[in-house]
This record gives structure tokens, C-alpha cells and sequence, in this order.
């Protein structure tokens, strides 16, 4: 087969993508367009690199590990929360368009800051073994734990942060003060967890309003855009169950 043949083979990709930096004077939202060649076994990752070294170096987007494990390059593709890293060009249409997360602070053009929303989630619902002592026993911290429980946490704790349940969740667009799902998965996580030191009623004054659990509007959107399917939607209902069984009700 000649070289021409496999260069026919592909498809020529548009990629449109919204582009705004705030911090630019005079900078406004506008639609860019790019033009690409696709390549064999391309991700979005790939292209977007592609377009920033050979036509356009302004360009703004995040990424660092490019395995699917740090989240720093999700965006909404063709509407959809994902990852640019783990998407594949083959399989969407030759024409593209790439926009920024919701519900984050915008740094320019793809780029959000996740971690500023992150960590402000974090402090609120206070993401950390609590003890009752006040210096803390390591020994303890490192204690043996049942396999079984051991493993449940370990699913509660492949989150990687990524912001795309918070992205594809209706009540966080409308309401910014909305711990999503990845903040109640992480309380779920942290009851499980033998070490932490706090009651049920502590758990649930953090998250037991409508900026918690009681927000959720079951539409399962976080779940279907979760790129490492975890069962959001299954933590959500544990949250819930457990606070009923404990008589705690809407506050």
C-alpha cells in the first residue's frame, strides 16, 4: 500500500473550540476553528497538542499525566464532560467543538480551575481521618483492616477529582454552593472508614441541606459522565439510607 493510500485514509477533522481568557484586555468568547489531519489511534489530547505546536501556540488547555488519572485535561466534548486524554477522535464526527467545565472557574480557553473548587469542597466537609486525640497515633493509622472494608474504601477513593460530575450535574449549575457528588461520595468514604473518629451526626450536619445530599435530583447525569464509572449515584443512596436509619431528616 503506498504511502499516498494511507494518507487518503483519513479523515480530515475540524475542531472547533470556545475561546475566552478573562485576564486578556479586550478579550471576548469566540468559536475558533482548527483544521486537522487525524492520525492513527489520536485521542483529543493528541490533536489539541497538535494544534498548539503547529498552528496556534496561545492556545490554553491542562493536562499532566495523560492516562486518565489526574483529570487536569476534562472539558466538555460536544456538550459531554470527558477527558481529552482518554477520548478518541475515531470516535466522534469529523467536525469537533471543545468548551471549558461548567460550574468552575474559567483560567482561558479550555483550561478551569478544578482545584480551587476542590479544595474549598474539601475544607467544608472536612476530607480527613478526624481523631478524638490530640496528637495523633500513627501506629493506629496503620492498623490492619478487614479486606473486604479495606477494598469498599478503596473504590470510594478512585475519584480522581476531575470535575465532570460537577459539570453534568443540573443543581450544581444552579446552585454554586452544591457539594455534588463527589463531595457526598466522599463523606460516604469517610464513615466507612474505622479510624475516623466522628458520629453520624457530625457526618450529616455537613451535607444534610440542600447543598448536600438533600440537592440531588436523581437525574443521574454525574454518574453517566463519570469517566472511571464509579456508582455515584449508588453513594448518594447510601448517604440517604444511613441518614434515615439514624432519624435525621431535611435540615
Amino acid at each position: 500500500m503506498s504511502e499516498n493510500t494511507v494518507t487518503a485514509s483519513h479523515r480530515r477533522l475540524t475542531i472547533r473550540v470556545l475561546r475566552y481568557n478573562p485576564r486578556e484586555p479586550g478579550s471576548e468568547p469566540r468559536i475558533q476553528e482548527y483544521p486537522l489531519e487525524e492520525g492513527d489511534g489520536m485521542t483529543l489530547f493528541i490533536a489539541l497538542n497538535e494544534i498548539r505546536e503547529k498552528q496556534d501556540p496561545s492556545l490554553v488547555f491542562d493536562f499532566v499525566c495523560r492516562a486518565g488519572i489526574c483529570g487536569s485535561c476534562a472539558m466538555l466534548i460536544n456538550g459531554r464532560p470527558g477527558l481529552a486524554c482518554r477520548t478518541q477522535t475515531k470516535n466522534l464526527g469529523p467536525e469537533i467543538m471543545l468548551a471549558p467545565l461548567p460550574g468552575f472557574e474559567l483560567i482561558a480557553d479550555l483550561a478551569v480551575n478544578t482545584g480551587k473548587w476542590m479544595r474549598g469542597m474539601s475544607e467544608r466537609l472536612e476530607t480527613w481521618v478526624h481523631t478524638r486525640e490530640q496528637e495523633v497515633d500513627l501506629t493506629r493509622l496503620e492498623e490492619r483492616m478487614d479486606p473486604e472494608l479495606a477494598e469498599q474504601i478503596y473504590e470510594l477513593d478512585r475519584c480522581i477529582e476531575c470535575g465532570c460530575c460537577i459539570a453534568g450535574c443540573a443543581t450544581a449549575q444552579m446552585r454554586p454552593g452544591f457539594v455534588g457528588a463527589v463531595g457526598l461520595s466522599k463523606i460516604a468514604r469517610f464513615r466507612l472508614d474505622p479510624r475516623d473518629a466522628r458520629t453520624d451526626a457530625e457526618y450529616y450536619e455537613l451535607v444534610g441541606d440542600d447543598n448536600g445530599v438533600f440537592g440531588c435530583m436523581s437525574l443521574l447525569g454525574c454518574q453517566d459522565v463519570c469517566p472511571k464509572d464509579l456508582p455515584l449515584q449508588a453513594r448518594i443512596a447510601y448517604v440517604r439510607r444511613q441518614m434515615a436509619k439514624q432519624g435525621f431528616t431535611r435540615g
